[in-house]
């Protein structure tokens, strides 16, 4: 590698594990705000059955919230071992450098876009040939039990 291509890749370096710890303390952040919230908005009122329904699905989806985040947060974490060990910014497929602008959106991103792109397309055939054989094993039984 020559000099200036040294020079590049160490600011490259420096740069995304700088995005990438200005995005883990903001999602962390976030993680602790939203902890916090939910722990001290006490519902002290009286709430009838349909309010106390609603409060119920508000809590789950504040649950969900900081469960995401939280995996974010891991997800980030990974990102920064692969970034140390000389990995981060190439794709664990086909080992070409991931765009920066998929990097920026997407900072744990562990695939360029088109190895994702197949990725999820063999996810969806997977799912399409287990659920057609779910409907085909209920068929059988349905027809079993006549």
């Amino acid at each position: 590698m020559t000099t200036t291509a040294t020079a590049m890749s160490q600011v490259r370096h420096r740069d995304l594990a700088q995005m990438l710890q200005d995005r883990r303390r903001a999602m962390q952040s976030e993680v602790q705000s939203r902890i916090r919230h939910a722990r001290t908005d006490g519902r002290n009122e009286v709430l009838d059955e349909s309010e106390h329904s609603e409060a119920d699905i508000q809590d789950d989806i504040e649950f969900a919230l900081i469960q995401m985040k939280a995996e974010t947060v891991g997800h980030i974490d990974a990102a920064l071992v692969r970034l140390e060990a000389g990995e981060y910014g190439y794709c664990s497929e086909c080992r070409s450098e991931i765009a920066e602008r998929r990097l920026r959106a997407l900072p744990f991103a562990a695939r360029c876009t088109a190895c994702e792109d197949q990725r999820e397309r063999g996810d969806a055939r997977a799912r399409r040939l287990a659920e057609s054989r779910r409907g085909a094993a209920t068929l059988l039984s349905d027809l079993g039990g006549r």
